[in-house]
């Protein structure tokens, strides 16, 4: 196994125009590329090309009819896919190449190229249905990724963890009732889109594989610890996933014009440590990240630049570090950890 890490970073990420007061503009990529390209981050990660995703690794998770919808939309200056999202003329092939850049990264991990990767791209993806567009998002990326995990390299236990602010509606949707993926979520509630209430725990065959942690506003470093700890971990140790795959959405930021919680960059480091756990403990350390939402740029880049670090290996968050600060968590979160454990405990022995 590789100790690489790997980044997808194109430049034709930037041509999916959404407009000069859109929060999801080209400027997130160019203020992440050029934090990348700063000398002491060049070099040390191994760059994993974009391919242009087939429509059948599209369809595995979208409609065809929608996939088609999409297409037209290819060479025309504005098409409303929904209130938030917009395609521009190049759109379409740029969606594509969103999808195609994160399959490579899985397939680089999933054949031992590469230890982790985190893939910039965009648009995002979490918000996407099966036939619609949603909050900036067209094709979702992350989705199709465990599903790809699945059919192309065969595996039957995907963790999705998603901890951008917004609920990830599409990729819930996308394995409600699929016990092959555990959804994990955390988020501002209510809020945008309005899903990811407490109840929402998956149905039939994939009953207790979804797990929801609606957050009022305020919460910050200590307290998103104290939840990965006590819900996420034993669960996933429970579980024991063959990847670990994280939609990262930087608007938990504390300054995010759109959020209102309270994560700093080191916080991000902090979350990161304990997936990195997870997947050393489960899956040899294969760990991919897509990106979402963040739209205060300097909160963005430091946020990945601390991620990133923590992913190479170029810092190691301690136990003791981790154990110190989530002692210091509001004792109001435990309220919404035991209210979480309360609706998951008869699927899963390690909260019996």
């Amino acid at each position: 196994m590789t100790s690489a890490t790997g980044i997808v970073k194109d430049y034709r990420y930037l041509r999916h125009e959404t407009g000069h007061y859109h929060p999801e503009s080209p400027k997130r990529l160019e203020s992440i590329y050029k934090m990348l390209e700063d000398p002491e981050m060049t070099g040390k990660f191994a760059e994993v090309k974009p391919r242009v995703a087939l429509d059948e690794e599209i369809e595995m998770i979208h409609k065809h009819a929608y996939v088609k919808m999409i297409a037209q939309s290819a060479g025309k200056d504005h098409t409303y896919l929904d209130a938030d999202t917009e395609a521009s003329a190049e759109s379409y092939e740029v969606a594509k190449l969103a999808v195609g850049g994160f399959l490579n990264c899985i397939d680089g991990i999933a054949r031992g190229e590469l230890r982790n990767a985190f893939a910039f791209v965009r648009p995002p993806g979490h918000h996407a249905e099966a036939s619609r567009a949603a909050g900036f998002c067209i094709f979702n990326n992350i989705a199709i990724g465990a599903m790809h995990a699945i059919k192309v390299h065969g595996m039957k236990r995907v963790l999705i963890v998603d901890w951008d602010l917004h609920h990830g509606n599409g990729t819930q949707h996308s394995f409600y009732e699929d016990p092959r993926v555990v959804y994990f979520s955390t988020h501002q509630y209510p809020y945008y889109p309005g899903t990811g209430a407490l109840q929402e725990i998956g149905r039939g065959d994939g009953q207790g594989c979804t797990v929801n942690v609606p957050l009022k506003t305020g919460p910050g470093n200590a307290e998103y610890l104290r939840i990965f700890r006590r819900v996420l971990q034993p669960l996933a140790f429970e579980y024991m996933p063959e990847i670990v795959l994280l939609s990262a959405g930087f608007d938990i930021y504390f300054r995010d014009p759109l959020g209102g919680m309270k994560v700093t960059p080191s916080g991000f480091g902090m979350l990161t440590r304990v997936l990195m756990d997870i997947a050393e403990e489960c899956c040899g350390g294969r760990f991919a990240v897509v990106l979402e939402g963040g739209y205060h740029l300097g909160g963005l880049t430091e946020g990945i630049k601390v991620v990133l670090e923590e992913m190479s290996g170029a810092t190691r968050v301690t136990e003791a570090d981790l154990e110190r600060l989530e002692g210091e968590a509001d004792s109001s979160i435990n309220r919404t950890i035991e209210s979480v454990i309360g609706q998951i405990k008869p699927y899963w022995t390690c909260f019996q």
